[in-house]
């Protein structure tokens, strides 16, 4: 029998089934997987593997960066904004665009494709 997931690994997997050039919200990402936009931010602080479960892709719900490897200014922001644009998302004045914005569907139940360190 499978146990469930956590909320650390369902957070985690959700992020891959952002599709490319989209973002979620910090809520958003916290509604699907049955936690606090809090918990999120510190789930995406600690991502074990970025390169698998894409954090740079959550952004705060005035769609501004928000933080990025546990910053929110600098060096990591600019970095999190280079890699939103890499990906396609659109990126003025401060915020990505309304058009990127992106909802997981209710029905989305993240599957266990590959284990998480």
């Amino acid at each position: 029998m499978k146990q469930p997931l956590n909320h650390l690994h369902k957070a985690l997997l959700l992020l891959r089934a952002i599709p490319k050039g989209k973002v979620v919200t910090y809520k958003e990402l916290a509604r699907s997987s049955g936690t606090s936009p809090r918990a999120v931010g510190r789930i995406l602080r600690n991502n074990p593997r970025p390169d698998l479960c894409p954090c740079y892709k959550v952004v705060r719900s005035d769609l501004s960066a928000g933080g990025f490897m546990g910053k929110t200014q600098g060096a990591a922001i600019r970095q999190k904004i280079f890699l939103l644009r890499k990906d396609g998302a659109g990126f003025a004045n401060g915020r990505v665009n309304a058009d990127c914005l992106w909802r997981f569907p209710k029905n989305l139940h993240p599957k266990r494709t590959q284990p998480l360190p």
